[in-house]
């Protein structure tokens, strides 16, 4: 939506852009896949298997099989999983934000149904201003439109193929695609696939991203247990520099979230940081600081629980006593 982006969105564009190349290629170059053919991993062009048929077959030990069910299965997976917890607890929903393939077709398509419409969101009530956070004024275009379903349409097929990389030998998919000659089972999802993406970015990309990816959800509740995690604050001391704003760091919300609300009400929230460049550049034409940055520690604590910073004497930031007296 915005025409001049931050140094912190244009670096945040480049990790999306890279994830999802990576995404794209990580089946052809073997990097991770799971092939159905063979029924196991396939990582970083080596077999991952846990040893089964050859302990069936006698090959290897009752011991050796063991060690391999903990050293490549069991370890590998509690080393990743509690990666992830680490991560989400500590940074919050990172990866959806700043990594995630499917988030970024998610706000490539508001962009365009934001000039389509005035909207992010065909469920939107009313359409956003036309004023944008850096001065600009967008004018809606219906001709937008076509270009918007096509987007859908590209990236549903796109990820649908891709998806089934995962899965079957992507030298086979791909060749098969191009030739026309995809077995009825590949046909049959890529078709199914690519239509229920279509409609899902089509309809519902956010509501999908808050209510129904099992990954951001597991990410929201490992950050909601750290008070102290990393966060959107806003600054309320200087709340009353808002009047001179018309929501820009609401309307930019990608998740339709309020960023001025205690954590609790951003349980979706991406870490996107859009919220906080659009700010930026209003208060910039103010020559005022952001009211929005993210925070840690201390000052996310406040933000968590809708207490005041307090310092070591038990003051506010304002140098007076909180109504709770900093308990």
């Amino acid at each position: 939506m915005f025409k001049r982006s931050s140094t912190l969105q244009r670096r945040r564009a480049r990790f999306q852009a890279a994830f999802f190349c990576l995404f794209i290629l990580a089946p052809p170059l073997d990097l991770f896949r799971f092939d159905l053919n063979l029924n196991h991993f396939i990582l970083f062009g080596s077999h991952w298997t846990l040893g089964m048929d050859q302990l069936i077959e006698g090959e290897i030990s009752s011991l050796q099989g063991s060690l391999n069910i903990i050293l490549r299965g069991f370890l590998p997976l509690l080393l990743v999983i509690g990666g992830l917890i680490w991560i989400a607890w500590r940074f919050g929903r990172f990866y959806c934000g700043w990594l995630c393939p499917h988030f970024s077709v998610v706000e490539m398509i508001n962009r365009l149904m934001f000039h389509a419409s005035g909207k992010q969101s065909l469920w939107q009530r009313q359409p956003l201003p036309r004023r944008q956070a850096d001065g600009t004024v967008v004018t809606f275009d219906w001709r937008y439109w076509p270009v918007t379903l096509l987007a859908a349409a590209f990236f549903a097929l796109l990820w649908a193929v891709v998806l089934l990389t995962y899965l079957l030998p992507p030298k086979e998919i791909y060749h098969n695609l191009l030739n026309a000659s995809l077995t009825p089972n590949q046909a049959r999802f890529i078709g199914v696939a690519t239509l229920l993406l279509f409609i899902e970015f089509t309809f519902a990309r956010h509501l999908f991203c808050r209510f129904g990816c099992a990954a951001g959800l597991f990410q929201s509740l490992a950050w909601m247990g750290n008070d102290r995690g990393l966060v959107v604050g806003f600054d309320r001391d200087r709340a009353r520099l808002c009047s001179s704003c018309n929501s820009a760091c609401d309307n930019i919300c990608p998740m339709r979230l309020k960023p001025r609300s205690i954590k609790r009400r951003m349980f979706t929230c991406t870490e996107c940081a859009q919220c906080i460049t659009a700010c930026e550049q209003v208060q910039g034409t103010l020559e005022q600081k952001s009211l929005l940055k993210w925070v840690s520690d201390a000052e996310a604590v406040a933000v968590a629980t809708s207490r005041p910073v307090v310092d070591a004497k038990g003051k506010t930031a304002d140098g007076t006593l909180p109504l709770n007296g900093g308990h």
